[in-house]
């Protein structure tokens, strides 16, 4: 179980040494300003993040054909289809890792079409990897303090030289580490390297450094592949959590039909790069196109023998 606390706003896992992209500018969860005062433009019910005519090619693969939809803040919303459907490919552009052919990505009200890929946790988007993407050579302690690193405001001469400033700001950094060791119960393996722990503890410490830059959308790419049952149920009240307490809206990526139907307001299907359903989890269930989709008939329908 996964501590928690109420605040005021198996198999081991291949590590990739790989920098990480989970950390952006502060905001305030009571007054809504962020660095210099200006607000989040976050108000509960109003899209967060807006996809409109979402479309990629790779060649002469369409990978993603005219995807629209929205995410309201304060939604935890599903997007699910079957291996190939687009899911991930759809992640990669809000992450600004691909450049979509057609198509415009809001964050907020604003475009994020033109940021770079390391601009993008500056914005407020943070994200979690379908493989882990993982420092394994560094502490559990320390890959988490990489996700707090973008919020520091010291500079190179600062650094260089170890001014007190310095000093002071990586004590801070630390300390804001260690509070999500604390909540992820990780405090037992905190000083041991990533590399060669177990892959459900590797999930959590990627999860963590996701919400060290305290995201507003957070986007979650197969958070329960790999772990047992109780680690599911676990990471459904973690994700819940998360949402409820720390006022995070969340996109969540998962073949794990048990977990999306339980905490997703929300759901949105893909099938072969085009969007077939958008609706509540109890619509989405009976919905003719997501049946055929993942089983190859529709209700009423005969399966070819």
């Amino acid at each position: 179980m996964v501590r928690s606390r109420r605040t005021t706003s198996g198999h081991r896992g291949e590590l990739r040494e790989t920098p990480d992209s989970a950390c952006h500018g502060l905001v305030d969860t009571v007054t809504g300003e962020g660095p210099g005062g200006r607000r989040s433009g976050r108000e509960d019910g109003v899209a967060i993040l807006a996809v409109r005519d979402l479309t990629v090619r790779f060649g002469g693969i369409v990978a993603l054909d005219a995807v629209s939809f929205e995410v309201a803040a304060g939604q935890i919303v599903g997007l699910i289809g079957p291996n190939g459907a687009g899911k991930t490919t759809l992640f990669n552009c809000l992450s600004r890792l691909y450049t979509p052919e057609r198509g415009t990505l809001a964050f907020e009200g604003r475009s994020i079409q033109d940021a770079p890929p390391h601009r993008i946790p500056a914005l407020g988007i943070s994200r979690t990897f379908q493989n882990l993407a993982l420092f394994p050579s560094l502490t559990v302690l320390q890959n988490i303090m990489v996700g707090v690193h973008c919020q520091s405001r010291g500079d190179f001469v600062s650094s260089a030289f170890r001014l007190p400033a310095v000093r002071s700001e990586e004590a801070r950094i630390r300390a804001e580490a260690w509070a999500l060791v604390t909540v992820f119960e990780l405090e037992g393996v905190a000083d041991q390297r990533a590399a060669g722990l177990p892959f459900g503890t590797l999930k959590r410490v990627e999860f963590a450094r996701a919400l060290a830059g305290r995201p507003r959308l957070l986007l979650l790419d197969e958070p329960a592949a790999g772990l047992n049952h109780e680690e599911v149920a676990a990471l459904a009240r973690l994700i819940r959590e998360i949402r409820d307490e720390r006022d995070v809206t969340i996109l969540l990526v998962e073949h794990h039909m048990g977990l999306v139907m339980e905490v997703s307001d929300r759901v949105v299907v893909l099938d072969f790069g085009r969007k077939i359903a958008e609706g509540s989890p109890a619509e989405i269930q009976q919905h003719p196109d997501v049946i055929r989709a993942y089983l190859g008939v529709a209700p009423g329908e005969t399966a070819l023998r």
